[in-house]
């Protein structure tokens, strides 16, 4: 069994590892949090004694935390749980020499600005885009490419810090925001892209070695991604039927970015996001080297059997895939949707999800202030829906959207003054 050094900051309660991984307490050197492992010391203590807690999982203190870790226990690989952690777990096996995806493969799965230089080399279609180092970069990108513009960080995940730019009121509150962006405004942060019509679908899926293992794509209902944020409304996502024809184009787009990327020699999950235009053809937004989030990877299991956070992860930590080819045309299709906070206490539903094809939890507290959407995957409650076509999947889910908006209230509550 291959020792490992796992960087999680996911709460232990809500991500089992220990359940997912194979001897843990032999084999794991858990780099975390105590925030992460509050409530759950007990499973800590017995499943990984060999952990590190870390003050500021995000400073560069941690890596150097890490490195001493994997050199004090002889780890055999690096693992990791998040995007965020993608590159510092690249860099931490190039130093120790380990297999796995190294930094060039995991900077073209997290730098925007780098991921669709490669994939324009490829000939692979992709906004027109520009990194933004400084204003002059912004200003110019506008007047060539003229408005809506994109505004997003290069290291980004879950539309952190999108913003469109469609008059110049947008640029100067962009410009505006400075001081309070999480993402500091300096070279290397930031990059535009031209705004792109059309359709939004993602595929998921597990690659290795420069091709697709298995995958299969979703569209994303609703006002997009970002809007989420902004107008407070439900994500959802629907699987595509293997006879749509946008199947094949996005499997196939997905199979020339995997190969244009620099390769990973041991399975990963991928998310990939593009959108298909009015012309039909498809256009890259973005690729990830991990499991995509919200429902993704619930609804892949639900329909194929594998969990693709689980799978991506064990197969970090050197476990055989589960599913090692692309299964045939699945017997159900599966949809999802985060159905969102509203503003004030939460008073849920009476009553049972009279959809019965649809499996709805909870993800609020009766009585808990919501403040609408703060960000992409919040929810109030999330529901999966499985039927046997997507046509059906799409009515159920409308269906349990609107009893969710007329079964739920959110009861105004006074401001809290000092």
């Amino acid at each position: 069994m291959p020792k490992v050094l796992l960087f999680s900051r996911q709460p232990l309660t809500d991500r089992p590892l220990h359940e997912w991984l194979d001897d843990t307490a032999g084999s794991v050197v858990l780099i975390t949090t105590a925030k992460a492992v509050e409530g759950a010391e007990d499973l800590l203590a017995e499943h990984f004694p060999m952990h590190r807690l870390v003050p500021d999982y995000h400073s560069w203190a941690t890596e150097q935390i890490a490195e001493e870790a994997a050199r004090d226990h002889g780890v055999d690989l690096v693992a990791s749980t998040s995007e965020s952690d993608v590159l510092r777990a690249a860099r931490l096996r190039a130093r120790l020499d380990l297999p796995g995806q190294r930094p060039d493969s995991a900077t073209a799965y997290r730098d925007k600005v780098v991921m669709k230089r490669i994939a324009r080399e490829a000939g692979i279609r992709v906004p027109a885009f520009t990194p933004v180092d400084s204003v002059a970069d912004l200003l110019g990108f506008l007047e060539t490419a003229g408005c809506p513009v994109v505004v997003k960080p290069r290291f980004g995940a879950g539309s952190e810090g999108v913003t469109v730019l469609r008059r110049p009121a947008d640029v100067a509150g962009f410009l505006a925001r400075q001081r309070e962006a999480e993402v500091p405004y300096l070279p290397g942060q930031w990059m535009a892209e031209s705004f792109v019509h059309g359709d939004f679908f993602h595929v998921d899926g597990i690659m290795r070695d420069g091709r697709v293992v298995h995958a299969w794509p979703g569209q994303y209902r609703g006002s997009g991604i970002a809007q989420r944020v902004w107008e407070d409304s439900p994500l959802s996502s629907v699987m595509l039927a293997p006879d749509d024809p946008r199947f094949t184009t996005l499997t196939a787009l997905t199979r020339d970015v995997i190969a244009a990327l620099p390769a990973a020699p041991l399975p990963l999950a991928f998310h990939l996001e593009a959108w298909i235009d009015a012309t039909g053809e498809p256009v890259l937004c973005e690729i990830a080297s991990r499991a995509g989030g919200a429902l993704i990877a619930h609804a892949y299991e639900r329909v194929f059997g594998v969990q693709l956070a689980k799978e991506g992860l064990r197969a970090q930590c050197g476990s055989d895939l589960t599913l090692t080819a692309q299964p045939p045309a699945p017997r159900e299709v599966a949809g999802w949707t985060l159905l969102p906070p509203g503003y004030g206490a939460f008073v849920p539903p009476a009553d049972p999800c009279p959809v019965p094809t649809a499996e709805l939890t909870l993800q609020m507290a009766p009585g808990a202030v919501g403040r609408g959407v703060e960000h992409l995957t919040q929810a109030a409650a999330v529901g999966l829906v499985a039927a046997r076509d997507a046509e059906e999947v799409h009515k159920d889910l409308d269906e349990l959207v609107r009893w969710w908006y007329a079964a739920t209230s959110w009861v105004p509550t006074e401001p809290v003054t000092s």
